[in-house]
């Protein structure tokens, strides 16, 4: 696991989802001043998204984690149409997790917020990778190469941390269980504002609280058969 300063203050790519809420918590309990970024990106699910990220700061309520901040990182114009963009064809529960990659979306994320924590002496970014996730950038030598080169375009390193690197979802879920985990949101095909309940995500997010024995608070609209 990649160690971060304590009591110091710490940017956090917050999605709304559970790991990275969990990470919120787990930063916040460990005495850091956290900065929350939602980056906006034009993707189908991210109104469902910021509502739930404003509501679980809320709840949380800690004197620590300072004013969510939101950037915009628009990608219709890269994508175009595309189930990401559209909601029209969005992975179910049934396709394999490559499905669901959005390629560049982790570099564009990660040099936005950056930029921000460079700008305003904010010397670490917190992101919730768990080593489990499969794709390439989610490897520590990506991360380290784009650190390198955000170091060179600006002048200062901000640290790119990865607290739950050496996690499993088990053990992020266990971490998690005294938060107000009904708030996140994990769905990619939200239906009037709720979870789908057949997504590739959602499927992933009922497997999280089955992994812990915990009962599942999620409103789906429908069951994944």
């Amino acid at each position: 696991m990649m160690s971060t300063n304590l009591n110091t203050s710490i940017g956090l790519l917050l999605s709304g989802g559970l790991d990275s809420c969990i990470l919120l918590g787990h930063l916040a309990d460990q005495g850091h001043r956290v900065q929350p970024f939602y980056i906006r990106s034009q993707l189908h699910w991210e109104e469902e998204e910021q509502r739930a990220v404003r509501a679980f700061l809320q709840a949380v309520g800690k004197k620590n984690i300072e004013r969510l901040v939101v950037l915009e990182m628009p990608l219709k114009d890269l994508y175009g149409r595309h189930w990401s963009t559209d909601g029209q064809g969005v992975p179910d529960a049934h396709t394999a997790d490559d499905a669901v990659y959005l390629p560049g979306r982790n570099a564009l994320l990660i040099i936005k917020a950056s930029i921000w924590c460079r700008l305003n002496g904010i010397g670490q970014l917190a992101l919730a990778v768990l080593g489990s996730n499969p794709f390439g950038d989610a490897t520590p030598e990506f991360f380290a190469d784009l650190e390198s080169a955000l170091d060179r375009a600006t002048g200062q390193r901000v640290q790119v941390v990865r607290p739950f690197a050496q996690f499993d979802k088990q053990q992020v879920m266990r971490l998690g269980r005294d938060l107000p985990l009904e708030l996140t949101f994990s769905c990619i095909a939200p239906v009037d504002g709720l979870h789908c309940g057949v997504c590739n995500k959602c499927a992933e997010r009922q497997k999280a609280f089955k992994l812990v024995d915990k009962s599942d608070p999620t409103m789906y609209v429908k069951q994944a058969e």
